[in-house]
C-alpha cells in the first residue's frame, strides 16, 4: 500500500507493472494559459512525492519558481512491499544480493516514452527543460539517467544517491562521457546528510572530486551537505535546496 497522502491521478502499464502516477499542478498557472510547465518526475512516488510537493510550497514562499508540474512515479506500494519494484527499476546492474536488479535502462525507456508521452497529452509540458528527482536508490537512477549518452533529463536532483550499488557502476558512464569531452548542457544537484554512513558520504565526495578533476562541458554542478541529517531525515531539506538550485530565478 502506498504512503502517499494523495491518490494516484492515473495509472500506466509497462514492464509488466501497473505504475501509479501522482500529479501536483503548478499553482497560479492554468493549462490553457500558453505557458509551458517544467515537468519534474519524482521517483519513489509512493513514499517521497509528498516531500517534494511540500518542498515546492516552502520554497515558493521565498523564491520565484517557474511553473513546475510535479509527477510522482510509484507502484501503489511502499518500500519493501510486494509490488514495489524499485530495486529492479532504479539500478543499472544486478548484484548477488539482488539478481533481478539492473532494469534501469528499460525503466528509463518507459519514463521517457510511455510516461512522458502521456504527460504531454494531458499537460503543457516544457519541450526543452525536463527534470528528475530521486533520493537514495532513486537518486542513483537520477545519476544514471544523466550520465547516459544523449540524456533525456537535464535538471537532475540526486539526493543521498546510492552510488555504492554494483561497485559504483554508475561512475563508469561518467568516465566515458569525460573521455569523449562531450558537452552536457544540464544542471545537477547533489546532497547528503553528514550523519549518513561513511559509504554514502564518501561516495558522494568521490563523485564530486571526479567531476571537479575533469569537468564536463556545460554541466553545472551544485551541492549541499547537511550536518545534522542522516539517511532517514534529509529528504525534505534536500528537496528544498535542490529545487532552489535547479529552478529558482
Amino acid at each position: 500500500m502506498s504512503k502517499s497522502p494523495v491518490p494516484a491521478a492515473f495509472h500506466l502499464s509497462g514492464l509488466g507493472t501497473d505504475y501509479a502516477i501522482y500529479v501536483d499542478l503548478p499553482e497560479g498557472s492554468k493549462p490553457d494559459a500558453g505557458e509551458p510547465w517544467i515537468t519534474v518526475l519524482c521517483l519513489d512516488g509512493d513514499d517521497q512525492f509528498a516531500d517534494l510537493c511540500k518542498a515546492r510550497k516552502v520554497v515558493a514562499k521565498t523564491h520565484a519558481l517557474p511553473p513546475l508540474l510535479l509527477v510522482g512515479i510509484g507502484y501503489g506500494a511502499s518500500y519493501g512491499k510486494p509490488g514495489n519494484k524499485r530495486s529492479r527499476d532504479y539500478t543499472p546492474v544486478a548484484i548477488t544480493e539482488a539478481p533481478d536488479a539492473g532494469g534501469a535502462d528499460a525503466f528509463l525507456e518507459f519514463l521517457t516514452g510511455t510516461v512522458w508521452t502521456e504527460l504531454a497529452r494531458r499537460y503543457p509540458v516544457h519541450p526543452e527543460i525536463r527534470g528528475i528527482a530521486g533520493y537514495s536508490l532513486s537518486g542513483l537512477l537520477a545519476l544514471h539517467a544523466l550520465f547516459k549518452p544523449q540524456p533525456f533529463f537535464n535538471r537532475v536532483l540526486a539526493a543521498s544517491p546510492s552510488i555504492w550499488w554494483g561497485e559504483r557502476a554508475v561512475l563508469a558512464p561518467l568516465v566515458v562521457l569525460q573521455d569523449r569531452d562531450e558537452a552536457l548542457p544540464a544542471r545537477l544537484f547533489l546532497s547528503v546528510g553528514l550523519k549518513d554512513s561513511q559509504s554514502m558520504t564518501g561516495d558522494l565526495d568521490l563523485l564530486e572530486a571526479q567531476l571537479a578533476a575533469r569537468p564536463v562541458r556545460e554541466l553545472t554542478v551544485s551541492g549541499a551537505r547537511f550536518p545534522e541529517c542522516n539517511h532517514f531525515n534529509a529528504i525534505a531539506v534536500s528537496f528544498r535546496t535542490g529545487l532552489v538550485e535547479l529552478f529558482a530565478g
